[in-house]
């Protein structure tokens, strides 16, 4: 067996890195969330049901959505996406350490009469994980924005809007030094911090999904966010993206609200 096989590159190492192997009787340092994006879109048939149907539909959808979310360590969340794309009506939220609880809420959301009716065209899946480049990095107010434990645990505030997109780096800035890309991390986060209205929810999908990061930005300020991520394109690390779309725009609803706005 060679050494590659038998241990894992550092994430911070560049190309002459030596191999190290992860002491597998080391204390991790603290409890880590699944993390999912669910999108979903009704079909145009569902309209063309009798209103008591399409009522009978929304309430058993929304029973399962509010008795999950009412679970001990579980965070689950409905996002309106009607107004804002054309290929997704919905959005749920699910955040729990325990993945058998998103197998359930998907297994239950399939058996009701909704269900014959919805595309799921997204569905993005990640876990939290700890940053070394935010480490040193915390607001003046205080706040956990990127903070030392706010990427290990997800904290939901009660802001208005929910900016989703899958994230994608090229090969190349994994090959780079630490302190490069750190220094380079250190510009890019320095602009977010010049909009504390704007708070980041980074998880990541290293072998898990498609894509290597989900990031998801809440803020009552859409303009706020828009000028945000024109500002961090000009970024020195962002020319070291390779996809970084699709973007979604989600309004935090209730599920019954969600579900009156399909039809």
């Amino acid at each position: 067996m060679t050494e590659e096989r038998k241990g894992a590159v550092d994430e911070g190492a560049g190309p002459s890195a030596q191999i190290r192997v992860r002491d597998a009787s080391r204390k991790m340092p603290g409890p880590r969330q699944f993390v999912r994006y669910a999108f979903y879109r009704v079909m145009p048939e569902w309209r063309r049901r009798s209103a008591v149907q399409r009522a009978e539909d929304r309430a058993e959808f929304a029973a399962v959505v509010e008795e999950m979310a009412g679970r001990d360590g579980v965070i689950l969340r409905s996002y309106s996406l009607v107004g804002t794309r054309g290929d997704a009506d919905l959005m749920l939220w699910s955040v729990s350490e325990r993945l058998d609880e998103f197998q359930e809420l998907a297994a239950r959301l399939n058996a009701t009469a909704l269900a014959a009716y919805l595309e799921q065209p997204y569905s993005y899946f990640a876990m939290t994980k700890r940053s070394s480049y935010v480490e040193r990095h915390v607001h003046e107010d205080g706040s956990p924005q990127e903070g030392r434990s706010s990427r290990l645990i997800i904290l939901p505030t009660e802001r208005k809007y929910l900016f989703v997109y899958p994230f994608v780096k090229t090969r190349t800035w994994y090959r780079l030094g630490p302190e490069e890309r750190q220094r380079q991390m250190d510009e890019h986060i320095a602009m977010g911090h010049r909009y504390p209205g704007v708070k980041i929810n980074t998880t990541y999908s290293y072998g898990l999904d498609d894509q290597e990061f989900v990031v998801a930005f809440e803020s009552d300020s859409v303009s706020d966010f828009l000028d945000l991520v024109q500002e961090m394109r000009a970024s020195e690390a962002s020319t070291h993206t390779v996809r970084d779309v699709p973007s979604f725009t989600c309004v935090a609803t209730p599920i019954a609200e969600a579900l009156a706005a399909l039809g």
